[in-house]
């Protein structure tokens, strides 16, 4: 493994941007699910 980053040393950062995405995605995708299922009952009220 550290051969691997010693050949391409931009390999972890370009992991690193994946995971960052990764997890930008998954966090909008539940903060956005969240609200549909609150709407119909803050407008009912």
């Amino acid at each position: 493994m550290s051969d691997l980053l010693d050949e391409y040393p931009m390999l972890i950062f370009g992991l690193e941007a994946l995971l960052a995405l990764f997890l930008l995605i998954f966090i909008v995708m539940w903060t956005a699910s969240g609200r549909k299922k609150r709407a119909p009952r803050d407008s009912q009220d």
